[in-house]
């Protein structure tokens, strides 16, 4: 099972759409029905958010009520309360999650459980959608029906201008169209500028060429001056608003108070226009600057993301051989997502194709991760029982005292331990402890046996102190050959006694080689005859310790190995002498220099064929 992070990632949001401004001209002063953000903007908070954290009933009930009320409701209060249900929902997955693995449970082995509710939010969505549908049907319909009862006021308004009726008639009428137009709401988009130029075209030739009482007449035209003034005003002020968005938005509606209020004098009339125009431009303007603004950022967040992408792609799984090396990927792989959470939209056209690709890369590095912890489990399975082997080893030795050859084995099962790999967790600390507390029992016991053997120590130190004290007062009178034999009876006699406590021992060895060194020196013994005795005690501690023989056998092999190698470097300094010559430049130095090397390696040959004899004596 992949990792909750990568399962839960959220899908990018529909981005802003971009809606290209109108051209403003006294015949067409805005396209009608503009909203270039629509359902596409990012969804506000809804009103319910502010009195609290909602939970999943709380959110199901309020979709329900929006969906009963599905003309009303917008798509930014129903996908509001879809993002706050699954925010509520991957909460809730993280905190069984976390108690799974508190219980025991491995991560990789969580599944979280169906919700309900979700089937019940998913059901309610699809309603809303069907419903939504069916309005924006019903709505499409409606406009078609307006257009034909436009197209119906219009051919009235032209009957108008042609009528010889009483004006008080003709007026009266005329009123009750524009009241009636007024009344009449959205249009087909396409047939909205020419349907509204039509109207305002008949509406003109109205006053203009009927004889109307001049008096009615202005008085129209003033009002409508006032009216227009007034928004005119309100246009210019929407330039201080702060939010582009809403000032265009209410630059839209401005606009169709502005067809629905009837025309002025014909001195006015472009005056009035231009300024409102002029007012409108400016608004324009600052909406279609914020899009650019928009676009630019949003390559740059396409930028960023496709950072995000290749460094998940570039990972060297190869690379990735513990769980170390997994864990501290997995940390980098949740900050790369948590990264890309705060980035924004990218371009239109990439938004969907750049989020398929780092989930995709997501995915694959989840892949491998699980393949990763599914082909150690086995291997863990197997440490576990090679640990438990250990336990036994070390239980069935805990009660021995034969402290010696126990104590090398249990260090061996120790070292061994330390070879074999990681266990599940679960059983990790079990097993260790269980191993350790065996291992804590025998050394304990040995400890104990240790403390009786302390009096033992301390007498063989008086011992060996004492035959320094010999050694040094070896009577100087005695000839060569006597003080030679009374030194090596007091050396064999130090090699006969046992062991001194271990924090003076290589002080009193020291002592020990350094009174042996002058009495040496004062005889003139050479110095590989010294070594050769030294070696010699050696090989009665060994030959008189546990496994003597197998040790003395290890030692003739190391040292024939020594012979051997010594013997080949021998030969390389000879061959090498065949090619220098005492004539050749610098030839007689590097003569000299190789014989001290040949004469060393053959006195260094002589002594190891010494003691490879020693050891045959002791073995005989």
């Amino acid at each position: 099972m992949k990792d909750t992070l990568e399962t839960n990632l959220p899908n990018d949001d529909k981005k802003l759409e971009e809606t290209k401004t109108p051209e403003i001209t006294p015949e067409n002063p805005i396209t009608e029905n503009i909203d270039p953000v629509k359902e596409n903007a990012t969804p506000e908070e809804p009103p319910h958010a502010a009195a609290g954290k909602p939970n999943k009933d709380e959110i199901i009930a309020k979709l329900g009520e929006l969906i009963g009320k599905a003309e009303e409701a917008t798509r930014n209060e129903v996908d509001s309360l879809k993002q706050t249900y699954y925010k509520i929902r991957r909460g809730e997955i993280e905190e069984l999650k976390s108690a799974f693995i508190k219980e025991g449970g491995e991560e990789k082995d969580f599944v979280a459980p169906e919700d309900e509710s979700e089937n019940k939010l998913k059901e309610l969505l699809s309603q809303y959608k069907e419903k939504r549908a069916t309005i924006l049907a019903e709505e499409e319909r409606q406009k078609g029906a307006n257009h034909a009862l436009k197209l119906q006021l219009i051919d009235r308004l032209k009957d108008l201008t042609e009528s010889q009726d009483d004006f008080n008639k003709l007026y009266n009428e005329f009123k009750e169209i524009q009241q009636r137009w007024k009344e009449i709401k959205a249009v087909p988009q396409e047939v909205a500028t020419e349907l509204w130029r039509n109207y305002q075209t008949y509406c003109e030739k109205f006053y203009d060429i009927i004889k109307i009482n001049n008096q009615f007449r202005d008085y129209d035209f003033k009002k409508n001056l006032e009216l227009k003034t007034a928004l005119c005003e309100t246009v210019e002020k929407l330039e201080d608003e702060p939010d582009v968005v809403s000032a265009f938005h209410q630059l839209q509606k401005l606009h169709q108070q502005w067809r629905e209020i009837g025309p002025v004098a014909r001195e006015y009339r472009d005056e009035i226009w231009e300024r409102f125009k002029v007012a409108s431009t400016v608004i324009n303007k600052r909406h279609q600057q914020h899009f650019e603004e928009l676009k630019g950022k949003e390559q740059d967040n396409l930028a960023s993301k496709t950072a995000i992408c290749e460094e998940i792609e570039s990972i060297d799984f190869g690379k990735l051989l513990t769980f170390r090396d997994w864990e501290e990927k997995n940390k980098e792989i949740i900050a790369l997502q948590e990264q890309w959470k705060t980035i924004g939209f990218a371009p239109k056209k990439y938004n969907i194709k750049i989020f398929e690709r780092f989930r995709a890369a997501c995915d694959n590095y989840f892949k491998k991760k699980s393949e990763f912890y599914k082909g150690i489990k086995e291997e863990m399975e197997k440490n576990l029982e090679l640990k438990k082997a250990l336990c036994e080893k070390a239980e069935a030795l805990k009660e021995s005292q034969d402290w010696k050859n126990t104590t090398e084995i249990m260090i061996a099962l120790q070292k061994e331990w330390k070879t074999i790999g990681p266990v599940a967790r679960k059983h990790s600390d079990a097993v260790w402890k269980r191993f350790i507390a065996a291992c804590d029992h025998y050394f304990e016991q040995k400890n104990k046996n240790v403390s009786s053997q302390k009096t033992v120590e301390q007498e063989n130190l008086v011992a060996k102190k004492e035959i320094i004290e010999k050694i040094k007062s070896i009577d100087e009178t005695l000839s060569h050959d006597e003080a030679l034999t009374q030194l090596k009876s007091l050396m064999a006699e130090w090699g006969s006694i046992g062991f001194v406590p271990f924090r003076d021992k290589d002080k009193i060895y020291k002592e020990y080689h350094t009174t042996v060194d002058s009495q040496f020196d004062r005889l003139n013994i050479d110095k590989n005859d010294r070594r050769m005795q030294s070696f010699k005690e050696n090989l009665s501690d060994i030959a008189s310790s546990e496994h003597g023989k197998g040790r003395l056998y290890n030692e003739r092999d190391r040292l024939m190995r020594i012979y051997e190698r010594m013997k080949n470097e021998l030969q390389t300094y000879e061959n090498n002498m065949g090619f220098l010559s005492i004539s050749s430049k610098g030839g007689g130095g590097l003569l000299k220099d190789m014989e001290r090397k040949i004469d060393k390696l053959k006195e260094e040959m002589e002594l190891i064929v010494k003691k490879i004899d020693a050891i045959d004596e002791n073995l005989e």
